[in-house]
């Protein structure tokens, strides 16, 4: 067994450890960005480590670059960017006026604008909305409606001709007829109720009274045969317990 010189060993150990560092060099990369200095116009974090750009400025490439901010706008509310002021909407890279016109106002962001109560917008102007005799604004400001008792035909309000026995609706636009009248065409007819008969709840039609069935534009008995009785609608009829129905009679179950 041959035997190496001491100082020889020792050189090989020192030559694998400096090969061991260099690769851990190597593998680990640059250093974190929280170990380097904080740039210019930058100040550590509130919370946790590392830097932040102050307000007015912008990260870019691990530099705190200023925000260059247009006519008529400024800072936004994070300070890392801007918006125009009031007044004025984006345009390209700048600020460009919005211009009102005649009868208008800027809305609440202020960067667009509405045409006033009684206008309605037509590209860059604002119309008066033209209203007919008998017609008023609607809630919206910029369209019409006619008056209660008056009906919409084309751009104008014309009276609404009710029928006798006829009254106005609801909606002001139209009409219905009284209880006990149907309407036809533009009349109110009055309803044949037949004897035995009563007006339904909605009053433009009838039905017949409980122990009567509709016949056509009659109400007749209900015949109930042996062993039956009238049955809670009071237009048919049911056997009594103990009976099953066999055509028009009841017959006892167990037969």
């Amino acid at each position: 067994m041959s035997i190496q010189p001491r100082g020889s060993a020792a050189l090989k150990t020192l030559a694998n450890a400096i090969g061991l560092a260099l690769a851990l060099v190597s593998t680990a990369g640059p250093a974190p960005a929280a170990n380097a200095a904080p740039p210019e116009n930058s100040h550590a974090k509130r919370f946790g480590d590392g830097w932040e750009c102050d307000r007015g400025h912008r990260e870019q490439r691990g530099a705190c670059l200023p925000v260059s901010v247009p006519a008529h706008a400024h800072l936004d509310s994070m300070g890392q960017g801007w918006q125009c002021d009031r007044g004025y909407r984006k345009s390209d890279r700048g600020c460009a006026k919005v211009e009102v016109p005649e009868h208008a106002y800027l809305v609440a962001a202020g960067n667009d604008w509405k045409c006033e109560r009684g206008y309605l917008r037509r590209g860059a102007s604002c119309v008066a909305v033209s209203v007919p005799e008998d017609g008023y604004l609607d809630a919206s400001g910029d369209r019409w409606a006619c008056a209660r008792g008056f009906r919409r035909q084309g751009n104008a309000c014309t009276p609404l001709r009710v029928a006798p026995h006829g009254y106005i609706d609801p909606s002001g636009n139209d009409w219905r007829c009284d209880r006990g009248y149907r309407r036809v065409e533009d009349a109110c007819v009055a309803l044949a109720v037949p004897e035995h008969g009563h007006l339904d709840s909605s009053g433009r039609s009838w039905t017949c009274g409980r122990g009567f069935d509709r016949n056509l534009d009659t109400c007749e008995p209900v015949e109930i045969p042996a062993n039956a009785h009238l049955a809670h609608s009071g237009n048919a009829w049911r056997c009594d317990p103990g009976y099953r129905p066999d055509g028009d009679s009841c017959t006892a179950s167990g037969r």
